[in-house]
């Protein structure tokens, strides 16, 4: 095995490991015949280049800032895996700006080639990782890029595409959260921003690429990626559009009888999308009762924050299951606390002491919510593994001890001490399934007792509800909105 396909098995090992769930869709829209552009949004600092290069269905290379190639260990493996250094004028460094252009010429070249070869290279052309709900300004890199691999192909070549990515977290900070990729179908270019232009020879055109065919094409990247990610002004407004489109997948379902199940990242993300272009079209064509909308839906999301449920809880409760569940339910509480306490005890001890660790040194170098995840990933490939590497000496020294006064045990101390780190392991991923049931279990009592409680409140909020619904179906009559919607309320992409 090559290098480079052992660092890329690493790495869709560790983001498997990080997200406890990762959709990937689009992979259809890549092409297999030619090279091409990957363009993405960056709201999750190096979390998001592992995420594309996991998951992409065949070989990126990636632009990255200059300075991560200077950070041990990280930089050898962003070189082994091809990655090409961007110098960013925002940036410390002790290039002047005319070696920083030149700089950038040679990366953006050595990008180009890849593409002319088959390859697929990736930027994220705003520039920089941020915490906003909306694209930063795109710079004119990708397109550069575009045009300087365009040139290099013969006249009968066919062209290279550019992809827009769709990066989507639920808990973007978050250890075992979810995350979804989304490859979207190539830009559709007319042939005066597609095509080499007349009378021009290969070395005219990747020298001097037309300052206006750049600038247009940086838009429609602009547009295609604001398509891809649905911004929002602030993130107020963004967590009310969710609410919205909660809103509006519970009551369809409690309107056409249906149980409201768990939606997945894509369905989540449709149905944002619908409800964010129907609320700023309304926004531009009807101000006045978008807006009105708009502050019945905050008092309603109040109500909801006080009574501490969502819009699906409501109206049933969490579904406790049959006979058999409630069989296998006492079969496996037999089988945890009688069997596995030791097991999980050891792996609380080990990998909640490295977890800690983790913690601790993210809290001193995080210094946005955009680079928690991204330290999270990097120290806890470190920590973990040589945690677990340490148990080893220690069981070692433990079966020494032991034997001392058990002279009858085997002496193999060192195979003493593997097991132990292996049952660490398995420990931690034990800990890990059934604290995530533990939060479950508990929620759920919650939203009984409380909805116990709060009858009448909750039958107000439910009406609320539907009156909110109905001026939602109204004002988004006539528009037309990404994602099919069933009967039930599940939003797809048909």
């Amino acid at each position: 095995m090559s290098l480079e396909r052992a660092l890329l098995f690493a790495l869709r090992l560790l983001v498997r490991v990080y997200f406890r769930e990762i959709e990937v869709i689009g992979t259809d829209n890549v092409p297999r015949d030619r090279g091409g552009v990957l363009v993405a949004w960056h709201p999750n600092a190096l979390v998001d280049p592992c995420l594309v290069t996991a998951e992409f269905p065949g070989r990126v290379v990636f632009g990255a800032r200059h300075g991560l190639f200077g950070w041990p260990v990280l930089g050898a493996a962003m070189r082994a895996l091809g990655a090409v250094p961007i110098y960013r004028a925002m940036d410390r460094q002790a290039l002047s700006p005319e070696e920083r252009r030149e700089a950038n010429v040679r990366s953006l070249s050595a990008l180009a080639s890849q593409v002319s070869g088959g390859a697929f290279a990736a930027l994220f052309p705003e520039g920089l990782s941020h915490d906003e709900p909306k694209l930063a300004p795109v710079k004119t890199g990708a397109a550069r890029l575009y045009y300087e691999a365009r040139a290099s192909l013969p006249p009968e070549a066919p062209a290279p595409v550019i992809v827009p990515v769709g990066l989507h977290y639920d808990e973007k900070h978050l250890f075992r959260s979810a995350a979804l990729v989304w490859f979207h179908a190539p830009l559709e270019l007319p042939p005066e921003l597609d095509a080499r232009p007349a009378g021009e020879g290969d070395e005219a055109v990747s020298e001097a690429v037309s300052e206006r065919r750049v600038r247009e094409l940086t838009a429609r990247i602009e547009r295609a990626l604001e398509d891809a990610v649905h911004p929002t002004d602030d993130w107020r407004t963004h967590r009310l559009i969710h609410r919205v489109r909660k809103l509006v997948r519970a009551e369809r379902a409690r309107r056409a009888g249906a149980a409201v199940g768990r939606p997945t990242l894509e369905e989540r993300t449709l149905g944002f999308a619908r409800v964010q272009r129907a609320y700023y079209e309304r926004l531009a064509s009807d101000p006045e009762r978008a807006a009105a909308l708009r502050d019945r839906v905050e008092r309603y999301d109040d109500s909801l924050n006080a009574l501490g449920l969502d819009d699906h809880e409501l109206e049933t409760n969490p579904p406790i299951g049959g006979l058999w569940l409630l069989a296998l339910t006492l079969v496996q509480f037999v089988f945890v606390f009688l069997l596995l306490p030791p097991l999980l005890l050891l792996g609380y001890l080990v990998n909640g002491t490295a977890a800690l660790l983790v913690l601790g040194v993210t809290r001193l170098l995080a210094r946005n919510t955009k680079d928690i995840a991204s330290h999270k990933l990097l120290v806890g490939a470190a920590v973990f593994p040589l945690t677990w590497l340490a148990v080893i000496p220690l069981g070692a020294l433990a079966h020494g001890l032991i034997a001392a006064r058990f002279p009858a045990l085997p002496d193999m101390p060192i195979i003493s001490g593997v097991i132990l780190s292996l049952a660490s392991i398995a420990g931690g991923l034990h800990a890990l399934r059934y604290q995530h049931a533990a939060r479950r279990a508990w929620k759920n009592l919650q939203v009984r007792f409380r909805r116990r409680r709060r009858r009448e409140l909750i039958a107000e909020t439910l009406d609320v509800r539907a009156g909110i619904f109905d001026e939602v179906m109204e004002l988004a009559e006539g528009l037309e909105l990404p994602g099919l919607v069933s009967a039930d309320g599940v939003v797809g992409s048909g």
